[in-house]
């Protein structure tokens, strides 16, 4: 454990869609003492989904602006958020926002093998909660991981519960993307655009 044990950790989470961010996030929700979960798609939900400089602006506002209100509040220890993040741009712009003083950050991307992401897809597809082009946009964003500045966990053939664990155990053994905390600065502009999953 940490040194503080009140200390906040914040766990960005990464990873192109179907790799299991959103249910990862749920599971440690539950497994972590006083957790708090934000979905970057809750910041962008929106019909017809527009991408333009201002709504790239708006969703970087929205997200900074909630993580912000976790951070200060004292009622929670573990902020976790998750967001498609294929951009180590995206990663820094949302980091330079945040005021991170005395908080403990671990940037983390979750992969899989494309088999694996094609078959989850697959059944979100069935079951009318994707749109079909999802699964070969999903499987073009894979390669962009391997360059982040984050720790990668493979989710393949792993239950949501081994993948959480696995999250949860880096606090116990100090594993870490290399990040401390820091004081809030100005919002930059979002490079790069998330897409509708």
């Amino acid at each position: 454990m940490p040194e503080n044990s009140e200390r906040k950790t914040l766990y960005l989470i990464g990873g192109t869609m179907g790799v299991g961010k959103t249910a990862v996030c749920r599971q440690l929700k539950k497994d972590l003492p006083r957790s708090v979960f934000l979905d970057g798609d809750w910041c962008w939900d929106a019909d017809p989904f527009i991408v333009t400089d201002e709504t790239k602006e708006m969703v970087l506002e929205n997200i900074c602006f909630l993580l912000n209100q976790f951070l200060r509040c004292s009622a929670y220890r573990n902020i976790l958020f998750c967001w498609v993040m294929d951009r180590q741009s995206i990663l820094d712009s949302i980091l330079q926002g945040l005021d991170t003083a005395d908080c403990r950050i671990q940037c983390i991307s979750l992969t899989a093998e494309p088999e694996c992401i094609r078959a989850r897809l697959a059944a979100d597809i069935k079951a009318g909660l994707r749109s079909a082009d999802v699964i070969e946009r999903s499987i073009a964003r894979i390669p962009l991981y391997a360059s982040l500045n984050t720790l990668k966990i493979d989710t393949s053939h792993k239950s949501i519960r081994m993948t959480a664990d696995e999250i949860r155990n880096l606090q116990v053994s100090g594993s870490s993307a290399g990040r401390t905390g820091r004081r809030q600065g100005n919002i930059p502009r979002i490079q790069g655009a998330e897409e509708k999953p």
